[in-house]
């Protein structure tokens, strides 16, 4: 049998702790993505007679669960007022008068109608809008400046996206193209 001398033992043995420092160097730079779980959020409950207040952190939970609600009875009452509204200026259409004086007076009641429901139509956007962004929770947050807009602001208007710092520029700004 042939005998293995002990330098070359060591050299081996050298070797093999070399290639497992090496090995393990290289498992602890390999980063190993962990997957997180996204805490689903229980859906928040506040009684009906529940208003924002300035104590509470802003837009917390309990704020965008508040205007959430808001926002969609809101659309709620737009969309039906909308639907009776059309609804009825159709039944109307029938009815032909003789007089010139009533035709007349009977379009300009329906244009004045139709760009009210126009206008109805445009704030249902907003309202989506305004929904999109308590979905993404950035809903209370000026749009331009990211500050807060403010709760009296957002309980008067619900579907404001900008400061009143904001908006005082933006008309401002509006009113010098509108002037030209």
């Amino acid at each position: 049998m042939a005998k293995i001398s002990k330098s070359s033992s060591k050299k081996t043995a050298s070797k093999v702790k070399k290639v497992k420092t090496a090995i393990k160097k290289a498992i602890a730079t390999i980063k190993i993505p962990i997957i997180s779980e996204k805490k689903i959020k229980a859906p928040i409950k506040i009684s009906k007679t529940y208003a924002p207040k300035d104590t509470e952190k802003y837009m917390c939970d309990k704020h965008l669960a508040f205007f959430k609600i808001k926002l969609t009875e809101w659309k709620k009452e737009l969309v039906k007022a909308n639907n009776e509204a059309l609804y009825h200026g159709s039944m109307d259409d029938n009815s032909v008068s003789a007089d010139m004086v009533d035709q007349a007076s009977s379009y300009t009641d329906k244009a004045v109608e139709m760009k009210a429901i126009n206008r109805q139509i445009k704030l249902i956007s907003k309202i989506d809008k305004a929904l999109l962004r308590v979905k993404d929770e950035t809903y209370g947050f000026c749009t331009d400046t990211a500050e807060p807009i403010g709760l009296k602001r957002l309980i008067a208007r619900p579907v404001a996206n900008l400061c009143i710092e904001a908006q005082e520029k933006h008309e401002k700004e509006e009113k010098v193209y509108a002037d030209e």
